[in-house]
């Protein structure tokens, strides 16, 4: 679920207008270059990375999204967008939206696919299931799982959270536009409905401006509900269930993980409903993660070898609100160790 705790929505701190702020003084740039491997399942090359510029920060002191150019994945999985080269190492986007430097990890400089498990860490769960299951355990579950399907067919992948932290939105995006990837799938699960319904209450929202996400959208709504319809339970689900998009006051997209990423892609899956009893246990079943997971890389294969448009999609959406999620905010975050002592 996502438009209750984790939208990044318009309102919340974390805007994207940059611009100095005095609370945020840069970090001194170096002026050494460094050499470093590129290595993805897709690209191995040598790279050299331009030192840092300082980093640029939004009105309200957050670090402005689109800075960085590739990440660095560390020993322990963290994944760290890169402002550039330092002496012996990377300058980086922390995963609570700080600046700090490395020297240990994997220089990445391109991936196909960004899978985005929302919500994170014990101050954003998201949505809970009867029986206490969080929101954000199972969507790391299926995005994982997406991500071995992906890879099966061949597609690099890079996760932005791959523990039960939390990442916030700004952060999350930045991975995104630091990668360059084809697309950025964001994974959660809804609830707010007991509305009786005889078919999956799937909602897939895409970007407002772009085609090319509405399709991808389409696509994964098909193929994600013709897995979970197969399985004779009782749905919940808003009347206006579908592919669509929504838009904030300012008419741009609502979701923080679509209108921060952008150029990039992006789509949000809200796959079902976590706080109804029968969904939450269906899901529950690793069969039917690899099921759903499956049915998601099916979609985003489709969009990248197709022309075809998907189906599913909801022209005139319920009105679902403007209030701000709070999940756009870089505070109550606590970085992790990023790097290991030399």
């Amino acid at each position: 679920m996502i438009g209750a705790a984790c939208s990044g929505s318009t309102g919340s701190p974390g805007g994207d207008t940059a611009s100095p702020a005095s609370s945020h003084p840069p970090v001194t740039s170096s002026t050494t270059t460094t050499s470093t491997t590129t290595t993805s399942s897709t690209t191995t090359s040598t790279t050299t990375l331009a030192p840092p510029a300082p980093p640029a920060f939004d009105r309200r002191g957050v670090l402005a999204n689109g800075q960085t150019n590739g990440v660095v994945v560390t020993d322990t999985g963290w994944v760290l967008p890169v402002f550039g080269g330092i002496d012996g190492g990377w300058r980086v986007w922390t995963p609570c939206a700080r600046v700090a430097d490395v020297t240990h990890g994997r220089y990445v400089d391109t991936v196909d696919v960004v899978l985005d498990p929302g919500h994170g860490g014990p101050t954003e769960p998201g949505a809970s299931a009867p029986d206490g299951t969080t929101e954000a355990e199972l969507n790391l579950e299926i995005a994982r799982r997406t991500a071995g399907a992906l890879e099966t067919m061949g597609y690099s992948v890079v996760l932005t959270r791959s523990d039960d932290v939390r990442v916030p939105i700004a952060t999350r995006a930045e991975i995104a536009r630091a990668l360059h990837p084809k697309a950025f799938i964001s994974i959660h699960l809804n609830a707010g409905t007991n509305a009786r319904s005889a078919t999956p209450g799937t909602e897939l929202y895409y970007q407002l401006e772009s085609p090319e996400s509405r399709r991808l959208g389409g696509l994964i709504y098909v193929e994600t509900t013709r897995v979970l319809a197969k399985h004779d339970i009782g749905w919940v689900s808003l009347t206006d269930a579908g592919a669509m998009s929504r838009p904030n006051r300012q008419g741009t997209d609502y979701y923080g993980v679509l209108r921060r990423p952008v150029p990039v892609v992006s789509v949000l899956a809200e796959l079902a409903y976590i706080s109804n009893r029968a969904e939450a246990e269906l899901l529950s079943s690793s069969f039917v993660q690899n099921e759903v997971a499956a049915a998601i890389a099916r979609g985003f294969d489709r969009w990248v070898n197709t022309d075809e448009l998907g189906s599913g999609f909801t022209d005139d959406p319920i009105f679902r609100g403007y209030g701000p999620s709070g999940a756009g905010f870089t505070t109550d975050c606590t970085d992790p160790v990023l790097d290991r002592t030399p």
